[in-house]
């Protein structure tokens, strides 16, 4: 096998031509709010702080994350050449586990973050230290590298047998794993215990710290000082519920009984408008970073 062909979504006339339409004004907004909340958390002094560096590698990531696959998307759903190469496939599949872990541990490192502010304020310059949020941040951009390599490498050695016609929009493992013509049992409980371990390590943290963040946001006497707090966290928790109800349903079980449809909707959802509605949360949910955005236009 040295090309595959990607199917997309069965789109024909008027529809695909809107369909194609709504998906590049999506990645143009995806593209435009995630830059707009790096340039901005990196140049404003006022948003240089733990919460805001994890903001932008998040950011960076999306936009990462959305050109690895709405293009060529793009690409196969208005030209009649809907191939890639084997080279390429594999490229995608790497970047796609990559940022996907990365973003995982981003938002465990975000939670942390929130946990020291609340949890801890007096401490918390010594706690989310400059030191510390970098080598946070790196451990996450480097945690899925050798999951990525490993995997990769691995189902492109596989035997594909000459089927080469992928029923998806981007090429991902399980619609991979259907043209594999070996024996893939082994391969699908390593994925699934990888997996499991990326999902679980943040998802842990994300829980443990929410858990502590609510006995001391209780703790506090008035109300307005409760939710003074609580919204704080609300973007946040927003955006952990977005990602792991779509992202989760599709990787936890590769080889699931989803049908061919559903599993392409579900995966439009995380591919292409979670990235979009990240930065949309953040920036109305938070009045610092609205503020930036004002300053920076007046500029």
């Amino acid at each position: 096998t040295t090309h595959f062909l990607l199917l997309g979504f069965g789109f024909q006339g008027k529809m695909q031509l809107l369909f194609s339409t709504l998906i590049s004004v999506m990645f143009l907004a995806t593209l435009v709010g995630n830059s707009l909340i790096a340039v901005v958390t990196a140049t404003d002094p006022l948003l240089h702080t733990p919460m805001y560096y994890f903001l932008r590698n998040l950011a960076l990531t999306e936009i990462c994350y959305s050109l690895s696959i709405v293009p060529k998307m793009l690409m196969i759903q208005l030209g009649e050449r809907k191939m890639i190469s084997f080279t390429a496939c594999a490229l995608q599949l790497n970047c796609v586990i990559l940022l996907v872990t990365c973003e995982c541990f981003l938002l465990g490192a975000m939670a942390y973050d929130r946990q020291a502010a609340i949890c801890h304020p007096l401490h918390y310059g010594t706690v989310m230290s400059s030191d510390r949020c970098f080598r946070m941040a790196l451990g996450s951009w480097l945690s899925g590298v050798p999951v990525a390599l490993g995997f990769t490498t691995w189902l492109f050695t596989l035997p594909f047998c000459g089927r080469n016609r992928i029923d998806h929009f981007f090429c991902d493992v399980s619609p991979l794993l259907k043209l594999v013509c070996a024996d893939t049992a082994l391969f699908e409980i390593l994925a699934f215990i990888a997996t499991v371990i990326i999902v679980m390590i943040p998802f842990s943290l994300i829980a443990t710290s929410y858990l502590c963040i609510v006995h001391a946001v209780l703790q506090i006497p008035s109300a307005a000082g409760q939710r003074r707090a609580f919204s704080t966290c609300a973007s946040h928790l927003v955006v952990v519920t977005l990602f792991y109800s779509t992202a989760g349903i599709i990787h936890l079980r590769p080889k699931s009984n989803l049908s061919s449809s559903t599993r392409k909707m579900v995966s439009l959802s995380y591919t292409v408008i979670t990235p979009m509605l990240n930065p949309i949360i953040y920036t109305l949910r938070n009045r610092e970073v609205k503020q930036s955005l004002r300053r920076h236009l007046h500029k």
